[in-house]
C-alpha cells in the first residue's frame, strides 16, 4: 500500500466546500504547515523573545523594532498566527491519520493471496524451480520454514488444468506501517501538549472572562482584579522573586502589553540561597532551601530547588530559574575629581536610589539609583579574555591567524580552544547618575584594584551613555595603600591653578639647578605650557590626543617626535611634583624614588589623560555592604506535559519503525507440472517497500533455502 498525499474527496456539497476539505486533509498541506512553523520556531529561537521594547529599538532601530512588534515576533510562541497554524497542523495531521489508518490496518491484515501467477513474473526479485514433491506437501513444508524465520503466512488452494495448485503468501515487517500512524500521530500530540501549554489558555480568559494586562506600577497587592488569573487556572507560565526571608504566592505572566498576575494554591518562603564555587571561581551550584506553604491547610512542606531540578506541589512544577539581589544594603564614600569638591558618605539599597546635593555634584543636583552588586565576578585573563576591561581579543584582521584559527576549529575534540586564565577580581556594583532633565548614565566599578598581569594594580570605573552599549573603563591606578586616594588628590591637584605654578617652580629648579638661574625661567614657561595643555579639560578627546594635535599643528614633521619626546619628559616631571605636593598638602610623606612609583606614575599620567572622558565629577568607591539575595523561579503548570513525552515516545518509535523496518511480501506458487505429474513447479516473488541491497541478498538466501 502507497500512501496517498491527496486529502478527503467529499461528493456533496459545493465545489469550494469539497476543494477546502481536499486541501485542509492532504498531507501536502500538513508538510507546508510544518515548514512554516519550523521557520517561525527559527526566528524564535535568532530573536530574542519577550525582551523590553526599548532593548529591541537600541538593537534593531525604531523601525524594525516597530515591524517585529507587529508581527508579533518577539514573542513568537504567544503570537495569535503561530497558535492557529498550530491548530490547523492539528486538524489537517488528524484528518491525515484518520483517512489513511483504515487503509494501513486493512493491509496489515491481507496477505494479498489472491495475486496470480503473471504478475508473480513481471516481480523486480523472481524465481522459478522444479520440485519433487507434491503441491500440496511442497507449500505446507515451506510455510513451516518461513513461519519459523518470524514470516506470516498463509495458504490458499486453487484449481488448474494442470491439478490442484497452492497459493503461499507470507509478509514480515509490518511494524513499517505502524510506524507511519505513530509517526503522525506524534505530531499531533505534540502539536496539542504545545497549545495545552502555551498562552491559549490564558488568551482564552482574557477574550472571554474580561481579563487584562496591567500596564502600570506600585505595589502587587494594589493591582484589581480585572488583570489577576485564578488559581484553577488549567496552564500558565511565570516568574516567581523572592527575597531571603520573605514570602511570595503570586506569579507574573509576562505579555507583549504589561503583565498578568497568577494566584498560586501556595506561598514560597525563601530561607536561603546557596552558590557554590570551583576553585577557580566559577559557578558550581545554584540552589534555594525553599519552605511551600499550603493555603489551603497551612501545611509547611520544605524542599530545595536546584537547577534542572524541580520542586512539584499540586501538579505545579517549581524551577531555579535565576537568581538577583534582595536589596543589599550600600555604603559609599563620594570623591571629587577635580578641585573644589568635598568627600561625602552616602548609603543605600539596591533598588532604591539617593540624592546629591549640588555642592557635592559639581554644581547640579544628581540622583544616583543603585541598579546592581555582584559579589562574585570571574574574567578570563588569557590573551583573549578580558573583553573591554582588559588586554582584549583581537579585532584587527591584520592580527588574525588563518592557520591557527583552523586547527583550532579542526583539532581533537578533547583540545581546549585556547588556555583560560580564570580570576575571581571582587565584588562590583552599578549605579546610574540622573540629573533634572531625566537623562541617566550608568556606571559599573570594581570594589578592589585588579591586577592587569604587568604588576600595577588599578580600579576599574567603567560607564556607558546607553544599555545598548557596552562598558568602556577608567583605569585609575592604586596607591601604595591599595586605594585610589592617591590618584584623585592628584586629579584635583592638576585643576588647582596655585598648585600647578608650585610643582612648575619645583620642577624647574630641581631640573636646573641654582648654577643657571637664567635657564630656570625659560624651563618654567615650556613647563607651563605643557601642563596648562594637559590641564585643560575637553569631553571630546584625552589629554595626551591633545597634545598631539597641538605638536602637529605647531611643530615641523622633522622635529616633531624629539619635540614630544622632549615635551612628554617636562610633562612627566612635572606631574610628579605635584604629586608630591599633593601628598604634602594631605600631611602624607612624599613619593619614594622607586620603581613602584615610576609604575604609578605611568599609569596616573594615563588615567589622567582619560578623565575628561569620564562624565561623572565625582567617584563613588563601595566601602561596605550586607548582601541580600533573590531567588527567581519558574511556576508552571504544564498538564500538556505528559502528552508531549507521549508523543515524543511515538515520533521515536514511529520514525525508527519507517526507517530500520522494511516491509516485505513473498509469494510462492505451486502447481503440477501436469496432469497426474509428480513434479512441481514453483514460482517466487519477493515484494519490499524500499529496494535496498539488503532486500537482494535476502531474495538470494530465501531462493537458495527455498527452492534449492
Amino acid at each position: 500500500m502507497t500512501v496517498s498525499t491527496q486529502g478527503i474527496e467529499l461528493r456533496s456539497g459545493s465545489r469550494a466546500w469539497r476543494s477546502s476539505v481536499e486541501l485542509l486533509s492532504s498531507m501536502r498541506f500538513s508538510i507546508s504547515l510544518l515548514t512554516v512553523i519550523c521557520i517561525a520556531s527559527v526566528i524564535g529561537t535568532v530573536l530574542k523573545q519577550n525582551e523590553p521594547l526599548g532593548n529591541y529599538v537600541n538593537q534593531f532601530g525604531p523601525f524594525w523594532a516597530e515591524v517585529f512588534q507587529r508581527a508579533s515576533l518577539t514573542n513568537v510562541y504567544s503570537a495569535w498566527w503561530f497558535l492557529l497554524i498550530l491548530a490547523f497542523l492539528v486538524i489537517s495531521t488528524s484528518l491525515c491519520v484518520a483517512r489513511n489508518t483504515p487503509k494501513i490496518l486493512t493491509d496489515l491484515r491481507s496477505y494479498k493471496e489472491n495475486i496470480r501467477e503473471q504478475s508473480l513474473k513481471a516481480f523486480g526479485h523472481k524465481a522459478q524451480a522444479e520440485m519433487s514433491e507434491a503441491p500440496e506437501a511442497a507449500a505446507r513444508r515451506l510455510g513451516a520454514l518461513l513461519a519459523g524465520g518470524g514470516w506470516r503466512v498463509k495458504l490458499q488452494s486453487r484449481e488448474t488444468p494442470q491439478g490442484l495448485g497452492w497459493m503461499l503468501a507470507a509478509k514480515k515487517g509490518a511494524a513499517n506501517k505502524l510506524g507511519y500512524i505513530a509517526a503522525h500521530s506524534a505530531i499531533v500530540l505534540v502539536c496539542v501538549g504545545g497549545l495545552l501549554d502555551g498562552e491559549l489558555m490564558v488568551r482564552a480568559q482574557m477574550l472571554f472572562n474580561d481579563k487584562s494586562a496591567y500596564k502600570g506600577g506600585g505595589m502587587i497587592a494594589d493591582v484589581p482584579a480585572q488583570h489577576r488569573l485564578s488559581a484553577n487556572n488549567p496552564t500558565f507560565r511565570g516568574n516567581l522573586m523572592v527575597t531571603e526571608g520573605t514570602q511570595a504566592g503570586t506569579a507574573i505572566l509576562n505579555q507583549t502589553d504589561g503583565i498578568l498576575l497568577q494566584e498560586l494554591p501556595f506561598s514560597l518562603e525563601l530561607q536561603r540561597f546557596i552558590v557554590e564555587y570551583y576553585s577557580t571561581g566559577m559557578p558550581k551550584l545554584f540552589a534555594s532551601d525553599i519552605v511551600i506553604h499550603d493555603k489551603a491547610t497551612g501545611e509547611k512542606i520544605p524542599a530545595r530547588v536546584e537547577v534542572n531540578r524541580p520542586a512539584s506541589f499540586k501538579g505545579i512544577e517549581i524551577y531555579q530559574s535565576s537568581f538577583d539581589d534582595g536589596g543589599s544594603g550600600l555604603k559609599f564614600s563620594g570623591q571629587s575629581l577635580r578641585s573644589g569638591g568635598a568627600p561625602f558618605s552616602l548609603e543605600g539599597v539596591v533598588g532604591g536610589s539617593s540624592l546629591i546635593s549640588s555642592a557635592a555634584a559639581g554644581g547640579e543636583e544628581l540622583t544616583v539609583e543603585y541598579t546592581a552588586l555582584r559579589v562574585i565576578n570571574v574574567e578570563n585573563f588569557s590573551a583573549t579574555g578580558m573583553d573591554g576591561v582588559g588586554q582584549g581579543s583581537k579585532v584587527d584582521v591584520r592580527g588574525v591567524d588563518l592557520r591557527s584559527s583552523i586547527v583550532a576549529q579542526l583539532g581533537a575534540a578533547n583540545k581546549p580552544k585556547d588556555e583560560k586564565t580564570l580570576r575571581n577580581i571582587g565584588p562590583s556594583y552599578s549605579y546610574k547618575l540622573r540629573d533634572k532633565a531625566g537623562q541617566a548614565r550608568e556606571f559599573n566599578n570594581y570594589m578592589l584594584p585588579v591586577d592587569m598581569g604587568d604588576g600595577s594594580p588599578i580600579f576599574l570605573l567603567g560607564l556607558r551613555e546607553t544599555p545598548a552599549e557596552p562598558f568602556r573603563y577608567l583605569r585609575v591606578p592604586a596607591d601604595s595603600e591599595g586605594s585610589m586616594d592617591g590618584f584623585l588628590r592628584l586629579s584635583r591637584a592638576l585643576d588647582d591653578a596655585e598648585l600647578r605654578a608650585t610643582a612648575i617652580r619645583r620642577y624647574a629648579t630641581k631640573a636646573i639647578g641654582p648654577q643657571r638661574p637664567e635657564l630656570v625661567a625659560q624651563l618654567e614657561d615650556s613647563a607651563r605650557r605643557a601642563l596648562d595643555l594637559f590641564a585643560a579639560s575637553n569631553p571630546q578627546k584625552p589629554r595626551l590626543q591633545m597634545i598631539s594635535d597641538f605638536l602637529e599643528a605647531n611643530v615641523p614633521e622633522p622635529e616633531r617626535n624629539k619635540a614630544g619626546e622632549v615635551l612628554v619628559r617636562i610633562l612627566n616631571g612635572v606631574l610628579f611634583e605635584l604629586a608630591q605636593l599633593s601628598r604634602e598638602k594631605a600631611g602624607l610623606k612624599p613619593l619614594p624614588q622607586e620603581e613602584a612609583t615610576q609604575q604609578f606614575m605611568t599609569q596616573a599620567v594615563l588615567a589622567l589623560s582619560d578623565v575628561p572622558l569620564y562624565p561623572a565629577p565625582f567617584v563613588l568607591q563601595l566601602q561596605d555592604f550586607a548582601q541580600v539575595q533573590a531567588s527567581v523561579f519558574q511556576v508552571a503548570r504544564a498538564p500538556g506535559k505528559a502528552v508531549v513525552y507521549l508523543g515524543c515516545a511515538l515520533l521515536i518509535l514511529g520514525v525508527f519503525a519507517m526507517l530500520y523496518v522494511r516491509e516485505r511480501r513473498l509469494w510462492i506458487w505451486l502447481q503440477p507440472q501436469g496432469p497426474g505429474s509428480p513434479l512441481t513447479a514453483a514460482t517466487m516473488a519477493l515484494s519490499t517497500n524500499r529496494k535496498t541491497m539488503d532486500g537482494d541478498q535476502e531474495f538470494e538466501h530465501l531462493k537458495r533455502r527455498l527452492l534449492a
